[in-house]
């Protein structure tokens, strides 16, 4: 196998980290934006309701909370399209220098 070749490999496997970095910052991201929703559905109907903001809870309007929510769970929404995106390219990536590799060890 020559270097060339060798690197290809190498790369690959970087490629492989790096998409299972992705897959798991994306879960991350997809698990606390579930959780972001089921706290805007525990606020609806309500007029009050409490935070945490630090050691203290804070009392306030529980409209103004959901909006809060909604603001994080659209800012999480952002995030994992970007993460898919990088995702995507990295395995748009991936599928060229596989077919290379696998070309090159047919000509030996």
């Amino acid at each position: 196998m020559d270097e060339e070749t060798k690197q290809k490999i190498q790369q690959l496997q970087l490629y492989e980290k790096s998409i299972n970095q992705l897959l798991m910052q994306k879960q991350q991201i997809q698990l606390q934006a579930s959780e972001v929703e089921a706290a805007a559905k525990e606020l609806e109907g309500r007029k009050q309701a409490y935070k945490i903001i630090g050691s203290i809870m804070v009392a306030g309007e529980a409209r103004t909370f959901a909006e809060e929510l909604q603001e994080r769970k659209e800012a999480f929404e952002l995030r994992i399209k970007a993460i898919e995106k990088q995702e995507s390219q990295i395995k748009e990536k991936t599928q060229k220098l596989q077919k290379d590799v696998m070309e090159a060890l047919k000509e030996k």
